[in-house]
C-alpha cells in the first residue's frame, strides 16, 4: 500500500474508534473539525436530528485572512464561536475527526475555548 493510501486508512480508523464514543446533541453538539491541505472547515452538528447548527470555514465570502496556517485557523476558530454564539450554543463535545491534536486543529480548539465555547 502506498504511503498516502495508507495514512487515510488510518485516520479513517482514528475516526472510526473516536465517532463510536463521541455523539452531539441540541445541547452539546459535536464540534467537527476537517482541514485540507489549504482550507480548514469547522461545523457544529446536532447528530440526533441530522442538522448542522453552525459552521465557519476559511472558504466562506467574509473571512478574508490567512487558509492554510495556524493563523487562519484561530479566525476560524474564533468566528465559529461568534456564530455558536448566536445560535445559543455554549457547550459543545470536540471532534478532531481523527486528526492529531496538533496545529492547526489545537489553534481552532484554543481559539474556539478562548471565543467561549465549553468542551
Amino acid at each position: 500500500m502506498d504511503r498516502n493510501k495508507l495514512r487515510t486508512v488510518r485516520r479513517n480508523r482514528r475516526k472510526r474508534g473516536i465517532r463510536k464514543h463521541i455523539t452531539g446533541n441540541a445541547e452539546r453538539p459535536r464540534l467537527t473539525v476537517y482541514r485540507s491541505l489549504n482550507h480548514i472547515y469547522a461545523q457544529l452538528i446536532d447528530d440526533l436530528c441530522g442538522k448542522t447548527l453552525a459552521s465557519a470555514s476559511t472558504r466562506d465570502k467574509g473571512h478574508a485572512g490567512p487558509t492554510g496556517n495556524v493563523d487562519g485557523a484561530k479566525l476560524i476558530g474564533t468566528m465559529l464561536a461568534d456564530r455558536a454564539k448566536e445560535a445559543g450554543i455554549d457547550k459543545a463535545v470536540f471532534d478532531r475527526n481523527g486528526l492529531l491534536y496538533h496545529g492547526r486543529v489545537k489553534a481552532l480548539a484554543d481559539a474556539a475555548r478562548e471565543g467561549g465555547l465549553k468542551f
